[in-house]
């Protein structure tokens, strides 16, 4: 159980019901202090609702959302210590840089002089000080970005929520910026809730992740958590890619569980909590699996083709059970591709491999 001590965001039983339609159900979470915590999943899932009802812009059906202690499910959006990110930006077009970011400031109530010095503190964390003289159509998209975020971070929120903040930049961009989020939540301490449907984003950005399903919570983990060690067949197959082989579970014990293979190979590997004997799936990354001669695989198949991918090449193969399976490997010179038609062998070590929850 969590040190009650250290949590930021507790969200305790939260149902959000639209008429009959229910966006999120039951959902328990809590945030830690100082933590960067990520709310993942595909679109329509619920990870926004779920954001905006920790702003107050939306309200709960039932349940509490506690920050530091407080119940705050109840209160105004203009009366919780928290600020938000948007994905589109919203800058005040006839401001400057300055401006933008003095606006909250000065609505709060606060001197001036103390809201000037203020802006040149957030400024400088964000590395925009030789651009406060600048107007919005006058920057980039990163750096409005950048402008919006130091805007939420002036007056200093307890929590800072983060709507897909980068989905407007180009990919390098957005390389880039996570670094500088990273950074300037490292820097400041602020608890960041943060919601993407990308899942690279999720995993170099998040000291925890929430996967999100229908308004449901998936799994709570680190990203070497739920990449390395799903609890069920959706988050498997939504974070990064995976192999899902039709297995027959023989026997579960002790965290692990045995299991026939396409072909009539049996392993042991470790098995998510729920896993039940009887048909199942079998999660095995690409880049965990090797390619050897057909009588040393674990399974045996005939490759379809070749995916170029730069840095990586996909070899598609398909199993004697027809099932389709994706190899990655890396793209050089040293390593042999195999040819398309040709029969090969597939091998793993069994920890690589879990067998899931469907």
């Amino acid at each position: 159980m969590a040190d009650q001590n250290n949590i930021a965001v507790d969200i305790r039983n939260v149902t959000k019901m639209y008429g009959a339609f229910s966006a999120l159900e039951k959902v328990n979470l809590d945030i830690r202090d100082n933590e960067f915590f990520t709310l993942l999943g595909p679109s329509g899932c619920g990870k926004t609702t779920l954001l905006r009802t920790i702003a107050g812009f939306e309200d709960i059906t039932q349940g509490e959302i506690v920050l530091y202690g407080q119940n705050i499910a109840n209160l105004l959006p203009n009366e919780r210590p928290v600020n938000t990110v948007f994905q589109q930006y919203a800058l005040f077009p006839h401001m400057n840089v300055t401006q933008n970011v003095m606006f909250g400031l000065l609505r709060l109530g606060q001197e001036k002089a103390s809201a000037k010095s203020r802006v040149a503190e957030v400024l400088e964390l964000v590395q925009l000080t030789k651009f406060a003289d600048r107007m919005p159509n006058q920057l980039s998209g990163g750096q409005q970005q950048r402008v919006a975020l130091a805007r939420a971070l002036a007056p200093s929120p307890k929590v800072l929520l983060l709507d897909e903040p980068l989905s407007a930049l180009d990919l390098k961009l957005r390389q880039a910026v996570r670094l500088e989020l990273q950074q300037i939540q490292h820097q400041t301490g602020i608890t960041f809730v943060f919601v993407t449907h990308d899942q690279e984003e999720a995993l170099t950005m998040s000291d925890r992740i929430a996967v999100i399903k229908g308004g449901q919570v998936q799994q709570v983990g680190s990203a070497q958590e739920v990449y390395e060690a799903p609890k069920n067949k959706f988050v498997a197959d939504f974070i990064g890619e995976t192999n899902l082989l039709d297995v027959n579970v023989t026997d579960l014990h002790d965290g692990k569980g045995s299991c026939i293979l396409p072909g009539g190979v049996q392993i042991t590997c470790p098995a998510a909590d729920g896993a039940h004997p009887g048909p199942g799936h079998l999660s095995v990354r690409p880049e965990r699996i090797a390619i050897t001669s057909p009588h040393e695989g674990l399974v045996q198949g005939n490759v379809k083709r070749h995916i170029y991918l730069g840095t990586d090449m996909h070899v598609e193969v398909t199993l004697m059970d027809s099932e389709t399976v994706t190899v990655r490997m890396q793209n050089s010179s040293q390593i042999q591709i195999p040819e398309a038609g040709q029969t090969i062998g597939l091998e793993f070590e069994a920890d690589a491999a879990r067998l899931l929850v469907d």
